[in-house]
């Protein structure tokens, strides 16, 4: 072959090599093609509601589109999570709790998704440990529990309904610790819950430190300790296991994720960009002011959080009896 047709053919292949990542990264940044659609499964000013609007923003100027954040409350979340489950657009995302991906399943026969195969898992974005809060008479610490025992099926506790976090965690806080029978009294917020509590109709509740906190530092709640460790949300706050309760790890947290054919373009980048954002110091601090813990983690740690929980949820619901009225 003559020298410079040989020379002209190398250098196309090395111009058309280097050409590859350019187009590569220009297929990648072609998603999205329009506006994405966060679906919440509950109402605006809700703590679910609140995660969601505090990333909607950063990933809108990351991914070039805007990010509309639609509330559709009911059947505790599982009606948006139904409807990401279905959606087919490639641009329809949305923002889960717990129960929707950890015991919905066990709850609900007819669940119309399935929590394991019906989603891609996204991110974890937030979490928080949950307050045992009780009336203001109530002692502290190990003697709350004492007193909680001599209260047997008297003593009531209040959550935000069958299956909620603050359910499940309190029958397995009564599964830890032993004579302790509150019966449950459910309500439509966890405000209900509080109110309920200061007009002595229940003695105590598992609610999120930005609920409880408010009345514990005004004196009129109590704080008996928190679910797992401690907690820089709430530095001053033993853990329950100080009381004696151990193993107590369970948080609420809030969740991303898309329908399970999510274009894998389309995770690539959601996953590239929430990782940059849950850094940002402005979304931490967002969340840290509304009670929330900015966590960030890959499709696997979350599909691996839900995992270990879920587990947890299922043998509660079983040995417990549990089930949606």
């Amino acid at each position: 072959m003559h020298a410079t047709k040989r020379a002209l053919l190398i250098a196309c292949g090395l111009a058309a090599a280097a050409a590859l990542p350019l187009a590569a990264s220009a297929q990648s940044n072609a998603w999205p093609t329009k506006p994405i659609r966060l679906l919440v499964g509950f109402p605006g000013g809700s703590t679910p509601d609140i995660a969601a609007r505090t990333i909607a923003e950063p990933l809108a100027k990351a991914l070039g589109q805007p990010v509309v954040v639609d509330n559709k409350p009911g059947a505790s979340g599982n009606i948006a999570a139904d409807m990401v489950a279905k959606a087919t657009d490639d641009h329809t995302l949305g923002i889960v709790i717990n129960g929707n991906l950890t015991s919905s399943k066990m709850l609900y026969p007819r669940l119309p998704y399935d929590p394991a195969k019906d989603f891609t898992y996204l991110s974890l974005i937030a979490t928080a440990p949950l307050v045992l809060v009780a009336q203001n008479s109530l002692p502290s610490g190990t003697a709350f529990f004492d007193a909680a025992r001599k209260g047997g099926d008297k003593w009531n506790y209040g959550s935000v309904g069958v299956g909620s976090v603050g359910h499940l965690g309190m029958e397995l806080l009564k599964s830890r610790v032993a004579g302790f029978n509150a019966e449950h009294v459910p309500y439509q917020g966890n405000p209900q819950v509080v109110t309920a509590m200061l007009g002595d109709q229940v003695q105590m509740a598992l609610i999120p430190p930005g609920v409880a906190m408010p009345q514990v530092r005004a004196g009129k709640l109590k704080a008996i300790g928190l679910t797992g460790g401690r907690s820089a949300l709430v530095p001053e706050l033993p853990p329950l296991a100080e009381a004696g309760v151990r193993d107590f790890n369970l948080e609420v947290w809030v969740a991303l994720l898309g329908p399970a054919d999510l274009s894998k373009t389309a995770q690539a980048r959601i996953s590239r960009e929430v990782e940059v954002i849950m850094k940002q110091p402005e979304v931490r601090r967002k969340l840290f002011e509304q009670g929330w813990q900015a966590v960030g983690t890959s499709p696997d740690g979350m599909r691996l959080r839900v995992k270990e929980e879920a587990a947890i949820m299922t043998r509660i619901i079983s040995t417990r009896g549990i089930k949606i009225q």
